[in-house]
């Protein structure tokens, strides 16, 4: 696999709570250079990089990041909000601690009400794997699958652990929908690891190391 064709389905992050508009500038001119997915960043940031990128630059942003567990008024107003300043991708983390409750309709409206707003724009559902039992994982499909979203992605990067190809992945591959693509993040590090994530059938990366891994290649 090329470095090109890895890099198309990078989401190039900067999320370190430290990251200054210095910091994000630098990622930005990265993700243009290089042409990956998009940046991800802080929703502080969004008008900002929309207006001094413009069309050269697909945002992407986070909501309810990184513990999920704020309430679904204010993930709606936080997703309405980056959208008007020019996201066009929204990755949401899920409400954990309702879904492993068991109160997965909580979790399945809460993500339902997120995609109508996002409309035509991308959902990702984060479910933070490495706090689920294989069972809340694949519960956490079926919600992802029945609220409509366009991907499920496996972590925060601010977890215990990131992406696991083969409990992960996997799982994932057996459980949701035949719409709901996968997005695997976290603890990626290698070329190795991005193309073995990407052959599973990943259509997405988080992996901040992505451009300076492959950089030297193009």
């Amino acid at each position: 696999m090329k470095a090109e064709e890895i890099l198309a389905h990078v989401d190039h992050t900067l999320l370190k709570r430290t990251a200054t508009w210095a910091d994000i500038q630098r990622t930005c001119d990265e993700a243009v250079k290089y042409h990956t997915a998009t940046v991800m960043v802080p929703s502080s940031y969004v008008p900002r990089i929309v207006a001094e990128y413009g069309d050269a630059l697909k945002v992407a942003t986070v909501v309810g990041f990184p513990n999920g567990n704020c309430n679904t008024a204010a993930k709606i107003a936080e997703t309405a909000q980056a959208l008007a300043d020019g996201a066009q991708e929204i990755d949401m983390v899920i409400n954990i601690g309702m879904l492993k409750a068991g109160e997965t309709d909580y979790v399945t409206d809460e993500i339902r009400a997120l995609k109508k707003l996002c409309g035509a724009r991308v959902l990702k559902v984060i479910v933070e794997t490495c706090f689920l039992t294989e069972d809340e994982i694949v519960a956490a499909c079926h919600c992802v699958t029945d609220g409509g979203a366009d991907f499920i992605k496996t972590s925060t990067g601010f977890g215990s652990a990131g992406a696991k190809l083969s409990e992960d992945i996997e799982c994932f591959k057996k459980h949701i929908g035949p719409k709901v693509q996968m997005k695997a993040a976290g603890g990626i590090h290698t070329r190795e690891e991005m193309e073995a994530f990407l052959e599973a059938g990943c259509t997405r990366l988080g992996a901040s190391a992505a451009v300076s891994v492959l950089k030297d290649e193009l």
